[in-house]
């Protein structure tokens, strides 16, 4: 493991544009080996070189309690915005685990993206975290078919261990759910695909899903995954170029249909969907506190 140098971890406090009402963000890892073959974060705008080299920012754990230390405001802090936190180094490093005990410890909450069912070692702390602040899990899956999940998310867990992640969570009373993105055009757009992921969410007894029926395309991001999807599906790459060209917002033919098949039985087993409904469920009871300087 690498470790890179790094003066603050967790965030200035968001104020517009909060994504799941996440007021803080915290990133420890830079960098990530899941092979994805859609990864945005790989794009040239982000400056991540060597993106499938994992490396961790040196002293992390000092810095994180130092940041959280000068907050004025409580709030949630989000991680996995960047570099997902549970990467295969985090079972021995355990950085990601020592942050968690210092949002704990401070009073501030978190949300948490992740495609890993390593979060479930956390259980203990997410658990303590919620006697005064909000928590929620998303988890990655945008396959309900473990074969297709493992040729676009090739080294990490494969669908069906995230969804029993989902059901292990649910029933530790975890808040969590499902970030439905990306959708590949021509590839898991399919009603059968939205409708058995929206099906496994409800029997492990998760309450979200968020959607996003499309994907991005840019810089060096493009070049990636159209070598990608060539290895599998052969030809495919130039029907994109065809249809998109070079496009940021790639969104899928078919997402009138999806939308409609994915809405249905959303509302069939009461799982919120929209952004501001998932963030004022999980968040609903607790008051954040302006914290004392002395």
């Amino acid at each position: 493991m690498e470790f890179i140098p790094a003066k603050n971890i967790v965030s200035g406090r968001n104020t517009q544009h909060q994504w799941f009402g996440v007021d803080y963000n915290m990133n420890i890892y830079k960098g990530c080996c899941h092979g994805c073959i859609y990864c945005d974060s790989r794009s040239e705008c982000y400056q991540i070189k060597n993106f499938d080299t994992v490396r961790a920012k040196a002293n992390a754990l000092n810095i994180i309690d130092k940041n959280l230390a000068s907050k004025r405001i409580t709030g949630v802090v989000g991680s996995g915005g960047m570099s997902d936190p549970y990467n295969p180094f985090e079972e021995q490093y355990e950085l990601t685990r020592g942050s968690l005990k210092l949002l704990d410890q401070y009073g501030f909450g978190c949300h948490i993206s992740t495609k890993s069912d390593l979060v479930l070692r956390d259980i203990d702390i997410l658990k303590s975290i919620m006697r005064h602040s909000p928590v929620l899990v998303m988890i990655t899956i945008t396959c309900a078919d473990d074969a297709l999940s493992k040729i676009i998310e090739p080294n990490v867990n494969v669908s069906s261990a995230r969804f029993n992640a989902l059901k292990t969570l649910s029933d530790h009373g975890i808040p969590c759910g499902v970030l439905l993105m990306p959708i590949l055009p021509m590839i898991n757009d399919t009603k059968e695909n939205i409708a058995s992921i929206v099906e496994k969410t409800a029997k492990s007894g998760a309450k979200y899903i968020f959607p996003a029926f499309g994907m991005t395309l840019r810089s060096n991001q493009r070049d990636y995954y159209y070598k990608k999807i060539d290895q599998h599906f052969a030809g495919l790459s130039d029907r994109y170029v065809r249809l998109f060209g070079d496009k940021y917002s790639c969104g899928s033919q078919k997402a009138g249909q999806l939308w409609h098949v994915f809405k249905t039985l959303c509302e069939k087993h009461d799982i919120a969907y929209k952004q501001k409904d998932i963030a004022k469920g999980y968040k609903s009871g607790y008051v954040f506190e302006q914290l004392s300087w002395f």
